[in-house]
């Protein structure tokens, strides 16, 4: 596989996907679409949309574009684009209305270095987009970050759990969220809050994070012992499939594969493929960041790509010496830190 052939299969949408546009007609804004998912997403909202019927609905990818390649790859697939600071009230204000938007921006690394620009992006950025976006449906991005850690045999934190955000990342994003339902409150504004982890491609994840340090004789902490994990084109499907179920107040759902993954057995795995024996360091705790994927199940189904499909794609990758994002998800750090 190479990476068009990689970008073609994160963007496929299925039925379910095409569904969901056509019971939301209209153009749709992707509001921070140029971080690891938006090109992906935005080139599926596209061919969804053209699939439902849309041919001229309009998918207009917002972002800062520090990426001219994603910018013009997504132009050759009739996804419109726009630069915008989504710091820039009047920038925000004078963007393209639309019924649809999908709302992606946020930041998460270097964290602990600008706290500041986190709260910016995660919390003041929502604000005002939906200000700006009142009258629409709205997707939002969240984390299982919010959540607190959960005992590793408990399945995981549900949507009704309490919140407990660890670091200023985590807060930032719960604010994030408390901006949505706020307009959802005072404004009616139908809002759907998608907390994701971990999303996985070829290129990045905590598969590729695991895969390339067993490959290269690196060190793997247990000190987070277990995760979840989903593919990305299942995450964005639901995602885009989430606009039909946008509400006042937000429907909530944790979007991430639906069994408890051992990093140590991921690791043991992809040893045996490569040949290597696997280094750990430190111990597996008794809780971790889990998420409870049950509802996501109900409602939209089972993940379509499975974890032994996953492993033996980023084997492939790895072992070929595909290209990778150099963008290590962190999935080890326990105290928020990033």
């Amino acid at each position: 596989m190479n990476e068009s052939e990689l970008e073609d299969l994160l963007s496929t949408p299925r039925d379910r996907t095409v569904a969901a546009l056509a019971a939301c007609p209209g153009d749709i804004v992707i509001l921070g679409a140029g971080g690891k998912m938006g090109p992906s997403l935005a080139r599926m909202a596209r061919r969804a949309a053209s699939a439902a019927g849309g041919a001229t609905c309009r998918v207009i990818a917002v972002s800062r574009w520090s990426s001219e390649a994603a910018q013009r790859a997504l132009k050759e697939v009739g996804v419109e684009t726009i630069r915008c600071d989504l710091l820039d009230r009047e920038a925000v204000a004078a963007l393209p209305g639309a019924p649809n938007v999908i709302f992606m921006a946020g930041q998460k690394f270097g964290t602990t270095g600008a706290p500041a620009m986190t709260w910016g992006m995660n919390t003041l950025v929502p604000a005002i987009c939906a200000e700006r976006y009142s009258e629409s449906r709205i997707v939002a991005f969240s984390t299982g970050n919010v959540y607190s850690l959960t005992p590793i045999d408990s399945g995981g934190a549900r949507e009704t759990d309490a919140v407990g955000p660890v670091g200023e990342y985590a807060a930032s994003c719960l604010g994030r969220e408390r901006m949505f339902e706020l307009y959802a409150d005072r404004r009616g504004t139908r809002s759907a809050i998608v907390r994701l982890n971990y999303a996985i491609d070829l290129r990045y994840g905590v598969l590729v994070d695991i895969a390339t340090r067993v490959f290269r004789d690196e060190e793997i902490s247990l000190a987070m012992g277990h995760v979840n994990v989903i593919w990305q084109g299942d995450a964005n499907r639901v995602a885009i499939e989430c606009l039909a179920h946008a509400s006042a107040p937000p429907f909530v759902v944790n979007v991430t594969g639906t069994t408890t993954l051992s990093v140590r057995a991921l690791a043991d795995w992809f040893g045996e493929r490569f040949g290597k024996a696997p280094r750990f360091t430190g111990a597996e705790g008794r809780d971790a960041l889990l998420s409870n994927a049950s509802q996501m199940a109900a409602t939209f189904g089972e993940p379509e790509v499975s974890l032994s499909r996953m492993q033996e794609w980023i084997a492939d990758w790895v072992e070929s010496g595909g290209p990778l994002l150099g963008k290590p998800t962190k999935f080890e750090a326990r105290d928020g830190k990033f």
